[in-house]
């Protein structure tokens, strides 16, 4: 496989957004999914929908999310449809909760290491291509979260986020914690489910990640700890392992003093075991080419 283009400044503004998508030279066709993050309520570090908009905006698209399988405000169609008027996100755009109503779309993973199917929310077949808009960051599950994230448990149904959580064993959020794989099956879980999402928008998926509001703690905790460093950039591609790489690479070389507060939550729940999985299936490498831009 070639090196991937990753494309890298330090400049973060909604407009840099827009850019650094266009350095990817690609023109998403038909009704366009814009995969973000909806942040759960008392989160302080979640990307607001007004940072978002020029991008939203410039692909035409549709923001779309997927309920949660854990107690909070989005565990449930009705929890999560308030939290995203109260967010502002349907203030602004059109919001699609693709897994409001069942039943779910089954994705399959004939090579997937531990899973052999994902279900998404069903009305992610409603789209002819996807941009995925992702806050990086840390995560108390998975080590971090990404782009591989926002494509795996960001895109399954509730049903799907229970088993890739339990490495395929269990379906029922009211059950699930209590069954929680062994963490590498996990993260390998997570590359599985990331690439039949990957594959079914083949061709026509891009996608940027943001270094900021750099957090231990994912933008779907409720007490999140406040970031432990200081922003990075924003990093765009077409190769979403390359990508997470990219960003895991450039805050290990960072010389912040919160970098090791921040890579001990990431290295303690073997969180780049995931992009080591998810370049192990073959939808992405992590050989990349770093270019930085103004």
């Amino acid at each position: 496989m070639e090196k991937a283009k990753v494309y890298f400044t330090r400049k973060i503004t909604p407009e840099t957004v827009v850019k650094m998508y266009g350095l990817l030279g690609v023109q998403l066709p038909g009704k366009v999914a814009v995969k973000v993050h909806s942040g759960e309520e008392g989160n302080q570090n979640y990307l607001r929908p007004a940072f978002m908009r020029p991008m939203v905006e410039h692909v035409k698209g549709t923001v779309v999310e997927c309920n949660t399988a854990y107690d909070g405000e989005r565990n449930s169609t009705e929890k999560h449809l308030k939290l995203l008027k109260n967010h502002g996100w349907n203030a602004l755009f059109d919001v699609d909760l693709m897994d409001a109503e069942g039943p779910d779309l089954c994705l399959p993973i004939p090579d997937g290491k531990v899973l052999k199917e994902n279900f998404v929310g069903k009305n992610l077949k409603n789209y002819d291509s996807m941009l995925v808009l992702s806050h990086f960051k840390g995560h108390p599950a998975g080590g971090y979260g990404g782009a591989l994230k926002q494509l795996s448990i960001g895109c399954a149904s509730t049903v799907g986020k229970c088993l890739i959580h339990s490495g395929g064993t269990v379906d029922d959020q009211t059950v699930v914690w209590d069954h929680m794989a062994e963490q590498d099956i996990f993260c390998e879980s997570m590359a599985d489910a990331a690439s039949s999402v990957a594959r079914f928008f083949e061709g026509k998926i891009a996608y940027v990640n943001m270094l900021c509001n750099l957090s231990v703690d994912c933008d779907c905790c409720a007490e999140a700890e406040d970031p432990c460093m200081a922003d990075i950039g924003i990093l765009s591609s077409l190769d979403p392992v390359a990508l997470d790489q990219a960003c895991m690479d450039l805050i290990r070389s960072s010389d912040d003093p919160g970098r090791e507060h921040f890579l001990e939550r990431v290295d303690s729940l073997h969180g780049t075991h995931t992009i080591d999985a998810a370049a192990e299936l073959g939808f992405g490498t992590k050989d990349y080419e770093l270019i930085s831009v103004d």
